[in-house]
């Protein structure tokens, strides 16, 4: 059992074209930078960077999103790399596969899994409770969740999973064209957000900037779970503010650039994509940047972040209530549902979409890769995931586990960073489209932020994050392992080899064809 073999580059590109599991190409860089905006501004645009001001970060959360978009820029220009080199659905899961091995690439595929699929629930979720406010700012009194068998059901989350699910198994494109639609709407109410939060601002109230680090005052289970790892390891007390505050916050809001590594499971479904991808992911970057740090500037101007600290849970409507203009929360409350509804449009097709390289390679049942020949989408597939993310989001209380997202997402993006390196030294022959520049240092910096990030969580999420991954493995042993088309190949030509004498040398000879044909990279 040799869990380190790798899947070559044209093998994966070879299974992407097999009869029965293709997906078709139709997608442009328009549709890519919009589909990048869609799952990044959310309705996290009103609420996170409110969060990390008033609990790590103050006035400094500038800064905080400044670092995290730096960290995605510099990991997703590793992604374009690799995505232009090997432009098949899978994402990380593809390139770890093309270069450490199966094992850490069926990590990765399960770290995405947990990262697409706790998203699209929390996000749903949320959605469903966003509808019944917009409801009652129009004088209709709906309730998000009603009372089932002795537990609430949030009827808003399987609402919205129900119609998106169906346009994504009627195509791709056509699910992207509604995604614009709503795309287009939302970054209208976030400038006019800006605009009118731009109206509020007073100086005094940036100051102090960076406020000092003060300690929370609790030494409890409760409170050593939920300060970071960092804070853990080095044993500083529970604190909040201060330089390190600023990181923390940048490790909350890195939850707002988690849409681009999505956009990159989307590489077999795209025109050209050694020009479009590249072009999309980094068009899309730059304007979530653009639109975050201007949101933040105007919500800490607006009012003290110490306002902020003072509510239970803070948001840009906090903000615009603190200066006296409650007719904001009309706007913001339609903002936040738009923008939750393209959010789960694009983290339910990479959701199918990873689990479908995974199930190509025999780690997860074959049959979900299976599409269909009239649309050239997953529909078993995506049925499947939507109906999960529903159960899951309108039956239980998935909000606890927002975190996951982000250290899913981190870790990801730690392995692709590296692996970078190890495509370059096993495979100088490949001219991708786009290479990240400065040779090895940028991949190298992309690698330690993204770890330095992962850090920067709560220790309760790092534990949650071990039991996902024993969970992950367990399976892989079980199942995976078992069945991998890899391993299956490798056990049949070593068969060959070890077959009769007489026709040992042939066997030999077609064996290292074949290990050769799957390994080289």
């Amino acid at each position: 059992m040799n869990l380190l073999r790798t899947k070559s580059i044209e093998q994966s590109i070879a299974d992407a074209d097999e009869p029965g599991r293709k997906l078709k190409r139709s997608l442009s860089s328009w549709d890519l930078m919009i589909m990048g905006v869609a799952v990044a501004v959310g309705a996290g645009i009103f609420s996170v960077g409110a969060k990390a001001a008033a609990n790590f970060s103050g006035p400094a959360v500038t800064l905080s999103f400044a670092i995290a978009a730096v960290t995605c820029a510099l990991a997703i220009m590793c992604y374009a790399e690799f995505a232009t080199a090997i432009p098949v659905a899978g994402s990380a899961y593809v390139f770890t596969y093309a270069t450490m091995g199966e094992l850490l690439a069926w990590i990765i595929g399960w770290n995405l899994i947990l990262e697409l699929f706790t998203a699209a629930a929390v996000i749903a979720k949320y959605w469903g409770i966003y509808l019944s406010k917009v409801f009652a700012l129009m004088g209709a009194d709906i309730p998000p969740a009603i009372p089932l068998a002795g537990v609430d059901l949030y009827w808003g989350a399987f609402l919205i999973v129900a119609v998106f699910t169906v346009l994504l198994v009627l195509g791709t494109k056509l699910s992207a064209r509604v995604g614009n639609i709503f795309t287009l709407i939302k970054i209208g109410v976030v400038l006019f957000v800006i605009v009118v939060g731009f109206t509020y601002v007073k100086f005094e109230n940036y100051a102090p900037f960076i406020p000092a680090a003060e300690p929370t005052g609790g030494t409890g289970t409760a409170d050593v779970l939920k300060q970071s790892f960092f804070g853990f390891l080095t044993g500083a007390a529970p604190a909040q503010y201060g330089t390190l505050g600023i990181f923390a916050g940048a490790a909350l809001v890195f939850f707002a650039f988690i849409g681009f590594d999505v956009v990159a499971t989307s590489a077999e479904e795209v025109k050209n994509p050694q020009k479009t991808l590249p072009r999309g992911i980094f068009g899309g970057l730059a304007l979530v940047t653009l639109l975050y740090i201007l949101v933040s500037l105007a919500l800490t101007g607006m009012v003290s972040y110490t306002q902020l600290a003072e509510a239970e849970n803070p948001t840009l409507t906090t903000a615009f209530e603190a200066v006296g203009d409650t007719s904001a929360a009309k706007t913001i409350a339609f903002g936040s549902l738009v923008g939750l509804t393209t959010v789960i449009m694009v983290l339910l097709m990479g959701l199918s979409r990873v689990v479908l390289a995974m199930s190509r390679d025999g780690l997860l049942p074959r049959a979900l890769s299976k599409t269909s020949e009239k649309r050239s989408t997953p529909v078993r597939l995506q049925i499947i995931c939507g109906a999960a993310v529903a159960v899951v989001a309108g039956l239980t209380k998935v909000d606890l586990l927002e975190e996951m997202i982000n250290i899913g997402t981190l870790s990801a993006f730690v392995v692709v960073s590296s692996g970078i390196l190890v495509l370059r030294r096993k495979r100088p022959d490949l001219k991708p489209a786009f290479r990240v520049p400065f040779g090895k240092v940028l991949p190298i910096v992309s690698a330690l932020l993204c770890l330095y990030l992962m850090t920067n969580l709560a220790v309760e999420t790092w534990i949650f994050f071990a039991i996902w991954l024993a969970i992950g493995l367990a399976i892989y042993f079980a199942y995976g392992q078992r069945h991998s088309r890899l391993n299956e190949r490798f056990s049949a030509a070593s068969t060959a080899v070890n077959g009769s004498p007489a026709g040992g040398a042939t066997a030999a000879g077609h064996s290292r064809t074949d290990e050769d044909e799957y390994t080289r990279v």
